[in-house]
């Protein structure tokens, strides 16, 4: 091997390994969040529902800023749909993904009631004022 090919063989490794560490942008750091309004880019919810449980607990922090709720109200049903969501996943993984429609239908049964019960608690709005 000549002295150039060897040149230039390490002149190209080097840019190999340079190029990926300019093009790399500033990682945001983990405390920053987005400002109210803007998304977090991960598009919608799509066919399956996505975040459940996230979007309920931002809907009952809604809640608790609109007056509608108090926050101890909120912090309790936040931990009952915490609960509830992890009985179903730890009743998923126990049946190897497949729970049967008895645990399913009471799943959604509770799911259902703890909505209404959420329903029931919110004072109405002050519209008109």
């Amino acid at each position: 091997m000549s002295l150039k090919s060897v040149l230039r063989g390490t002149a190209v490794a080097s840019l190999l390994f340079a190029v990926p560490v300019f093009a790399q942008t500033a990682a945001p750091t983990p405390g920053a969040t987005p400002q109210d309004g803007q998304c977090e880019g991960r598009g919608h919810r799509g066919k399956h529902g996505g975040n459940k449980l996230g979007r309920m607990e931002q809907r009952l922090d809604k809640r608790v800023a609109e007056g509608r709720l108090t926050q101890a109200q909120a912090d309790g049903f936040k931990a009952e749909a915490r609960q509830l969501h992890e009985e179903m996943k730890a009743a998923r993984a126990a049946s190897n993904g497949q729970v049967d429609e008895a645990q399913r239908s009471q799943f959604k049964e509770r799911r259902r009631a703890l909505k209404e019960k959420i329903k029931a608690s919110l004072a109405p709005t002050q519209q008109g004022a």
